[in-house]
């Protein structure tokens, strides 16, 4: 869907946005704040407007069409701290981000910043920023780029050593740093149901990859419901790398399915349980590197690795989290067997970045040696 075609749903995804994010807010914190109208309008030098004497939320039609859902939401918070500061705070007669306003980004966890002059959710996250990484960074993206060798087991060194340096980063890393430091974006699309490979993933990002997944309300808009979608924190290099490394197993997966189904038929759940072998096989290899590389006798996992202002930072974003168990299903324990075997040999290889764009291609993954 393009154009008009594309609109409706966007707007009705905007609602449902916003009557999720203000049914997070306490009653006793939310009287006088009232669902607005929503527009897309065609603004020249802004991404989005809060109308006090319209009562109407207005996002740039550059914005919803041509920019990540995350940077839409978070926009969309941005001027829904704008209405909570005039409707319930009765700030209208203060600057425009003033005391009311913050108060009012604190209350909806929205970014101040996403306004006017400041870069979308989606160009923080992708913009190059080489000449500002501390030098083990740049080392670690030049061992990724080694993992473009065909030879499997050089691609392999280069990747354990690369997790090493990342590892041995985070000993070092976030003193003194602001909340500025870290940065959320979403993985994957939004959907009302996710399988089971989804979540061992999100799992494996947040033991090997430093960052925190939670699983939050977001809109699916060919399905026209809010359903859920990965949502991860951290700081922006570990965010980069892990969004990375999140959609070039999702391809492998899909790759690796077609080649091991061939013409046999084999359901969504036999797929599943493929996707969760290789992910397990994987975990294998980064936990095998993480234990030789640190202490060849005994082995220091990357899982025991703290972050205590990433840890507030959750807090703070994720006030009233909770875990949910998911249910047991029956598995094919051959097909897991045979997807973890694949999986032992995933090796990442760094995708090509369009200087135009800042979109990362991907590479096809390596064959088993």
């Amino acid at each position: 869907m393009i154009g008009e075609d594309l609109q409706h749903p966007i707007l009705h995804g905007l609602c449902c946005e916003w009557k999720t994010k203000a049914s997070q807010v306490k009653p006793s914190e939310s009287k006088g704040f009232v669902q607005p109208l929503f527009a897309i309008r065609d603004f020249k030098s802004r991404w989005g407007s809060w109308s006090s004497e319209k009562r109407e939320i207005s996002l740039s039609r550059e914005l919803v069409y041509h920019h990540s859902w995350g940077a839409v939401r978070e926009v969309l918070f941005h001027e829904m701290a704008h209405q909570y500061a005039e409707q319930v705070l009765h700030g209208r007669n203060e600057p425009p981000h003033g005391a009311s306003f913050q108060k009012a980004c604190h209350v909806l966890r929205a970014n101040p910043k996403a306004s006017t002059g400041h870069l979308l959710l989606d160009q923080r996250l992708s913009r190059d920023s080489a000449d500002r990484e501390p030098g083990i960074l740049s080392r670690v993206r030049k061992l990724m780029a080694l993992g473009r060798s065909e030879n499997v087991f050089e691609a392999q060194a280069a990747m354990a050593k690369a997790h090493e340096l990342l590892r041995n980063h985070q000993l070092d890393a976030g003193a003194g740093e602001e909340k500025e430091a870290f940065i959320s974006t979403l993985l994957g699309q939004p959907a009302l149901r996710h399988s089971q490979e989804h979540y061992a993933l999100s799992n494996l990002l947040q033991d090997f990859y430093f960052v925190c997944g939670v699983w939050v309300p977001a809109y699916v808009l060919d399905r026209a419901r809010m359903g859920t979608v990965l949502e991860i924190t951290g700081r922006r290099p570990n965010v980069k790398t892990a969004s990375y490394v999140h959609d070039f197993v999702v391809r492998f997966i899909e790759a690796r399915w077609k080649e091991y189904t061939g013409a046999t038929f084999l359901n969504r759940h036999r797929k599943s349980d493929f996707g969760m072998g290789i992910i397990q096989g994987f975990r294998k290899n980064l936990a095998d590197g993480a234990t030789c590389a640190q202490n060849p006798d005994r082995g220091v996992s990357l899982v025991a690795l703290k972050d205590r202002q990433l840890e507030k930072q959750v807090a703070y974003r994720y006030p009233h989290l909770r875990r949910v168990r998911g249910r047991a299903v029956r598995r094919d324990e051959k097909v897991i067997r045979d997807g973890v075997a694949i999986g032992r040999n995933l090796v990442l290889r760094k995708g090509i970045e369009d200087p135009a764009t800042r979109e990362i291609r991907m590479l096809p993954a390596l064959k088993d040696p």
